[in-house]
């Protein structure tokens, strides 16, 4: 499989961006977290395909651009569809599955066909769930940094006590993380820009 390299993903970014603010919030918040994972990698000596962890990274959000507004503004109320709406741009790119799965599969810490039908989610009932250890690193480096303004990283601690008001079941995967993964450095400066970690 081929995977592509930083720039031709800028370049995806771009095309699919529909202003330069979002640009920079989105493969911003990508490159942050491709931090965030490669960190994770190089300290807890992790079993992975790196350059395909990388390009999950940097792809996972891309179906964001999707719901921005004529307005310029963000659909909130839809938020949770990103996932398929990024993976459906990717394959329409041409990007094989595993590529398009780092989209689908990376929300929150797994979406159940049980959480979309409990909850009423504007998605197809179905498990989107990250698999492979690939899929789950992208996951949960993913936790540690938030798009909100201004963006900011997120604590281990802080991300549990955010996840509990989805169930305890959501809290026992993050923790399953947890001990896969480790806890990142997020005292070190942060690439990009962002606010540091708050203690």
């Amino acid at each position: 499989m081929r995977i592509p390299g930083p720039e031709e993903i800028r370049a995806l970014h771009q095309k699919h961006a529909p202003t330069a603010e979002a640009f920079e919030l989105v493969h911003t918040h990508c490159e942050i977290v491709w931090s965030v994972a490669e960190r994770l990698i190089s300290v807890s000596r992790l079993d992975v395909d790196a350059e395909l962890v990388r390009a999950g990274c940097l792809l996972h959000d891309i179906g964001v651009y999707r719901l921005y507004g004529d307005d310029g503004g963000l659909d909130h109320e839809n938020y949770i569809r990103h996932g398929l709406l990024g993976h459906e741009l990717l394959a329409g790119e041409g990007f094989p599955e595993p590529l398009c799965r780092f989209c689908s599969h990376h929300t929150g810490v797994g979406v159940t066909k049980d959480d979309v039908l409990r909850q009423g989610l504007p998605i197809p009932p179905a498990d989107y769930l990250a698999v492979t250890r690939e899929e789950r690193l992208v996951m949960y480096a993913d936790k540690f940094h938030s798009k909100s303004r201004p963006s900011a990283f997120l604590f281990p601690d802080e991300y549990a006590a955010h996840v509990r008001r989805f169930g305890e079941d959501k809290v026992t995967a993050f923790e399953a993380l947890r001990t896969e993964f480790g806890d990142p450095d997020l005292d070190r400066p942060v690439p990009h820009g962002g606010a540091p970690a708050r203690p």
